[in-house]
């Protein structure tokens, strides 16, 4: 996942994520991160994460401590 969301070179730190309906196969969900706070000195954000079904339902919430490498 973290080559798609929050991007490339990403690594997760931790997750605190609750599910909270089911997916089945043949649905679409959509997820979505916001960057609640960016560590001063290393490249670690916390961010929120919430993934909803076509329609409109909440599946997945909670936050992500993630690291991102520079690129070389």
């Amino acid at each position: 996942m973290a080559e798609d969301l929050p991007g490339p070179g990403t690594v997760f730190l931790s997750q605190d994520w609750r599910f909270t309906a089911p997916v089945f196969i043949g649905d679409t969900v959509t997820a979505e991160a916001k960057v609640l706070s960016v560590h001063e000195s290393k490249p670690v954000t916390e961010l929120a994460i919430t993934v909803t079904r076509a329609d409109g339902e909440t599946v997945l919430e909670g936050v992500a401590w993630c690291y991102a490498f520079s690129p070389d």
